[in-house]
């Protein structure tokens, strides 16, 4: 994160302070206030685009068009880093919408699943899915008393993880990137409950591969497309390991 840079727009200073923040005082001061409003208003700017790119790639359907917008955040957020304002890290605004676009993917699937599927979009989306990639959404869907996948230990997975890891994912993601020192830890410990995730999930389409995979179009691409989807978890371990934490706040 940037230091506030406070100059003069003056003489030899010119030049140099010319892509930071815009004065506000009348003596060609850029005083420690306005650099922090000037910072403040930019990481909003960026905000909204990139909140705006994560919602509609979190909708699926509507991804292609939410990633542009997302996309134009980072390059907003980029030049705000450039011109010197204290704006939050790249690192950390990817790892904390990417931990939310992929806890909020899976638990939008998944509620629907449970309590959405006798509706004509899910069954038709879903058991599309299901026919080209993981019968587990195909075999027998509906046919429990529960309704939904029908897959083995599918619904064990949905409860547990619509209940717990998902939502504390997003509330985490959310606190860090405010930069918030909860947020950091909570998405440190949420992250190893990914890795807890993606070992047993990863284990239960293995050894019901019989079931999830024979007769669909892609088996072993569907195996491949979950296993990245699940895999998020690791790519953000490294870094809360090794990041400075008096970067934020308590």
């Amino acid at each position: 994160m940037n230091l506030p840079l406070i100059t003069r727009r003056s003489g030899a200073g010119k030049a140099a302070s010319s892509t930071a923040a815009p004065p506000h005082a009348e003596d060609g001061l850029v005083t420690l206030d306005d650099q922090l409003a000037a910072s403040r208003q930019a990481q909003r700017r960026a905000d909204k685009w990139l909140i705006a790119g994560t919602l509609l790639m979190g909708t699926n359907a509507a991804g292609i068009f939410g990633f542009p917008l997302f996309l134009w955040g980072l390059k907003l957020l980029r030049q705000a880093i450039k011109s010197g304002l204290s704006v939050r890290p790249i690192m950390v605004t990817l790892i904390g919408y990417l931990v939310i676009l992929d806890a909020g993917l899976n638990l939008q699937g998944w509620i629907l699943d449970m309590v959405a599927n006798h509706s004509l979009a899910y069954r038709v989306l879903y058991t599309a899915w299901g026919n080209a990639f993981d019968a587990g959404y195909f075999w027998h869907y509906n046919q429990l008393w529960i309704g939904g996948a029908g897959a083995p230990g599918e619904k064990g997975w949905e409860v547990a993880l619509i209940l717990t890891v998902f939502p504390m994912r997003i509330a985490a993601a959310i606190a860090f990137l405010q930069m918030k020192r909860w947020g950091y830890q909570w998405l440190l410990v949420t992250c190893w409950f990914g890795v807890v995730i993606w070992v047993g999930y990863v284990m239960n389409m293995t050894v019901y591969a019989d079931v999830r995979y024979a007769g669909v179009v892609f088996p072993v691409l569907g195996w491949w497309v979950y296993d990245i989807m699940y895999i998020t978890p690791f790519l953000a371990i490294p870094y809360l390991h090794t990041v400075n934490r008096e970067i934020f706040s308590d």
